[in-house]
């Protein structure tokens, strides 16, 4: 039995009156230049590397290092009050064919998320959909060809009111059986005004890559079981 403490209810308390007067207060005098790289917004699902039936739908909030290198802050809403749940890196393929080959273990690839529709660029509001999808495929026609590395900190679907224990090394999904794909990214797709069977058909030119055999070690190591 899980004994850690749960949450019932909103994620987070409201602000006290004195830590609004701070987090005002530093907002206006403070240089936040690291998050001020953030130029990208993606939401997909990860799931756990030691139990992959627990899937986590991620927002993710990315930043370029350099042109091999991006950094990416993932929380579990595009709210506000979001809480900060993990963070992920990704980097070329290029990069990654350097890495020592137990390294390439603990990565993951993208192709199966741009492909099903299950990785999103999500739209802002009032922008027409044919232009923003020019813009989101563009962006997908680099992310298929990236390994990402996860860690989440909070166990939220467990409804841990708190980050318990280690990090967990997560995946992403590469095959429509490993989920209840429909039914979960549907209900995503509800929330953001999105549909994956469109992107699917949207994203149809794009080239799929040769997916190294080292990445996606948590699915390969599921399969001979």
């Amino acid at each position: 039995m899980d004994s850690m403490p749960v949450t019932h209810g909103a994620p987070g308390c409201p602000l006290s009156t004195t830590n609004k007067v701070l987090d005002t207060a530093a907002g206006m005098t403070q240089d936040f230049r690291p998050l001020k790289n953030v130029c990208g917004f993606l939401n997909a699902f990860h799931s756990y590397v030691e139990d992959p039936t627990r899937c986590v739908e991620t927002n993710h909030y990315c930043a370029h290092l350099n042109d091999d290198v991006r950094q990416c802050l993932l929380y579990d809403s595009p709210e506000k009050d979001a809480r900060l749940i993990g963070i992920e890196y990704m980097v070329s393929a290029k990069l990654f064919e350097t890495l020592p080959p137990e390294e390439r273990t603990l990565w993951h690839s993208h192709v199966f998320e741009v492909k099903s529709g299950m990785l999103i660029m999500p739209k802002p509001a009032g922008v027409p959909e044919a232009a923003w999808e020019v813009a989101e495929n563009k962006e997908m026609e680099d992310l298929v060809t990236v390994y990402g590395k996860v860690f989440h900190l909070w166990q939220t679907d467990k409804g841990h009111k708190l980050p318990m224990g280690m990090p967990k090394l997560m995946t992403s999904f590469t095959e429509v059986s490993q989920m209840d794909f429909d039914k979960v990214v549907s209900a995503r797709d509800k929330k953001f005004g999105s549909d994956y069977k469109r992107k699917q058909e949207a994203r149809k030119y794009i080239p799929e890559p040769q997916i190294h055999p080292d990445a996606d070690a948590a699915w390969q190591k599921t399969k001979s079981k």
